[in-house]
């Protein structure tokens, strides 16, 4: 699951901060908005399978 959060893309070169927004473009520069919370998880993670197991395991 990904946050509504987003963030400007151009923040770095456009504002002094990072602008955050819940539109798909900046308010202020109009530049896109992209997603600004990490992946919940690697799909090529070689581990998973087992991490997976053991949390089932635990339970």
């Amino acid at each position: 699951m990904k946050s509504d959060i987003r963030v400007c893309s151009a923040w770095r070169d456009a504002h002094d901060r990072p602008v955050y927004t819940l539109s798909d473009s900046c308010p202020d520069c109009g530049a896109d908005a992209e997603n600004s919370a990490p992946a919940p998880f690697d799909p090529n993670d070689p581990y998973g399978e087992y991490r997976r197991a053991l949390k089932r395991r635990r339970r």
